[in-house]
């Protein structure tokens, strides 16, 4: 399993945009065969900054998702509304403290 997390940067009045267009994706991406978890993260201090917290069953789970027609759908509502360029993260557990 990885899991992906994704940092994205809006214009301020973009924001509300961007929160709907998660709004109306999240169960399709969480549906996504290979998703098992998806999670939106806003900034304390920085309203303005979001990240996506995913995890998904392997690479080529995700690789699938980000070649599907959904991803291509909500990426093309999303990237307009930027207001820095996005930065993307695949990572993997080494330890867990409960």
């Amino acid at each position: 399993m990885i899991k992906r997390i994704v940092k994205l940067g809006f214009k301020p009045e973009n924001i509300e945009d961007f929160k709907n267009i998660f709004e109306n994706s999240k169960l399709k991406i969480r549906g996504f065969e290979g998703c098992n978890y998806l999670e939106l993260w806003q900034g304390k201090k920085d309203p303005t900054i979001f990240f996506t917290y995913s995890y998904w069953d392997s690479e080529a789970a995700l690789n699938n998702y980000r070649n599907s027609p959904l991803f291509k759908e909500v990426w093309a509502k999303t990237k307009v509304l930027f207001n820095q360029k996005p930065e993307a993260w695949s990572v993997y557990s080494v330890d867990k403290v409960d």
